[in-house]
């Protein structure tokens, strides 16, 4: 097919647009509906979840798949992270919508944070979160800091967990900011300079939230806002990566130049690009990888199961700097 390049005029400088998508990795994973990405630069390959069939596995380089664990009762996977050692994978574990094997005992009750050992596939860790707030759960991803604890967004009960190394949870933040309807606290990362960056898609507001004052709440200001934000990812102390899905599919880069007070946004895909339902994002080498969920057919009854997905170059544009 021969490339068509579009010419615009950005900031007094030509910027060549291409018409045409990014390379993506697709793999073959009937049913599963992956949500949550993670690379292994040792291993080169990637981690998915399975927001449909809870399975955790892997997808190497040329896009072969295999199953690292599967369970029944953990009905949906979503976010996650390597452990910092390397050694280990920790997902994010519920019942929030779209399980193949939901039950009314677990459907937005379960709160789980499980952790697997990479290389035997067994279970190591399997803390239970949804005991620690009342109401309604959706355990939708975490990060690691540096002393290797572990954030957990809850996506419906609206606050971030914490949970040590040694296994024991808390409710880490609670804020007033962070309360809305439907599917709130989404993302999160973490800033070596001490705080968590956590985005929610129901008020599409991103969150600063201090490490050694929880409390400490507030919310950067951006020239918009991000409804349906998704993922996040930190790829510099100045940069982050913004996963956007629920009809705009794409993905941004904003900057910041005063600690993530305020941020610009500074880049992001385009339309033709064509993403399916972006999730989250991942660091391979050097290039952001996003995975496409395809949750859009989850919600049509028209639609036909997916029996394969892509992993996604993001590839971001430089927007015109504002005045």
């Amino acid at each position: 097919m021969k490339k068509i390049l579009y010419c615009f005029l950005f900031a007094g400088c030509a910027a060549v647009i291409p018409s045409e998508p990014t390379a993506r990795l697709e793999f073959s994973a009937p049913d599963s509906y992956p949500e949550g990405i993670a690379y292994d630069s040792i291993a080169n390959k990637y981690y998915v979840s399975s927001a449909r069939l809870g399975t955790i596995g892997s997808v190497t380089s040329a896009g072969a798949y295999t199953a690292l664990y599967t369970d029944p009762t953990l009905k949906s996977s979503y976010g996650l992270k390597l452990h910092p050692d390397g050694k280990s994978l920790y997902a994010c574990i519920g019942d929030a919508n779209y399980s193949k094997f939901t039950s009314p005992d677990t459907r937005k009750k379960m709160a789980r944070l499980i952790s697997i050992d990479i290389t035997t596939g067994k279970k190591l860790q399997d803390i239970d979160l949804s005991t620690l707030v009342p109401g309604e759960h959706f355990p939708n991803d975490l990060i690691f800091d540096s002393n290797r604890n572990a954030y957990i967004t809850d996506s419906f009960a609206n606050v971030i967990y914490k949970v040590t190394p040694e296994g024991k949870a808390n409710v880490f933040a609670d804020s007033p900011l962070f309360k809305t309807k439907g599917v709130g606290l989404n993302g999160i990362v973490f800033h070596p300079n001490g705080y968590l960056l956590a985005c929610s898609s129901g008020t599409g507001a991103v969150y600063k939230i201090s490490i050694s004052n929880p409390k400490q709440v507030q919310k950067v200001s951006t020239d918009q806002f991000f409804v349906n934000a998704d993922g996040l990812l930190l790829t510099n102390a100045k940069k982050l990566i913004l996963v956007q899905n629920g009809g705009s599919d794409k993905i941004y880069e904003l900057t910041s130049e005063d600690g993530w007070s305020s941020a610009k946004l500074s880049a992001s895909t385009l339309a033709a690009d064509r993403f399916t339902y972006p999730s989250t994002a991942t660091k391979a080498m050097d290039k952001v990888m996003v995975m496409n969920a395809n949750f859009s057919e989850l919600v049509d009854s028209t639609s036909v199961p997916s029996q394969k997905f892509a992993i996604q170059h993001a590839r971001l544009m430089p927007l015109p700097k504002s005045k």
